[in-house]
């Protein structure tokens, strides 16, 4: 794993790391996805104060460790220790965002999304209205 992230992680790094987390879960990074993360740190204002040189931290955070055998329970265990639970809605948000950026939810994303669920704890019915709003905005004529 990568030595230069200071721990503990901001909420927003956690925020980061999931999207991106969602976005190579296919092992294949979309052009829209990166977009829409770029997007959403650019424009969200729980993003106003962060460093947006963090991003390539994360990124490769993330990368090394899904390299790891457990890396994403490692991934979900930094998650839960410095993303505060009012925020987990605002991430599984987010991560539906990303996944339906390209048009697409493949297996891969559909599995982490199920996870990204059941470790941030996300109620079912308020997860298939996050899922429904992401559906909604990502549609296309």
């Amino acid at each position: 794993m990568n030595d230069n992230i200071p721990h503990p992680l901001s909420p927003q790094d956690c925020l980061v790391a999931v999207m991106i987390a969602v976005s190579a879960s296919d092992e294949n990074i979309r052009t829209s996805e990166l977009v829409k993360i770029q997007s959403t740190v650019n424009h969200l204002p729980i993003f106003a104060d962060y460093d947006t040189d963090r991003m390539n931290i994360m990124a490769q955070t993330v990368f090394d460790l899904f390299e790891q055998e457990d890396g994403l329970d490692a991934l979900f265990g930094l998650i839960r220790d410095n993303l505060p639970a009012r925020l987990n809605e605002t991430a599984y948000a987010l991560a539906c965002d990303v996944a339906a950026a390209d048009g697409t939810l493949g297996d891969e994303e559909l599995r982490l999304l199920e996870e990204i669920r059941y470790e941030l704890d996300i109620d079912r019915l308020y997860a298939a209205a996050i899922e429904r709003g992401a559906r909604a905005r990502h549609m296309t004529v």
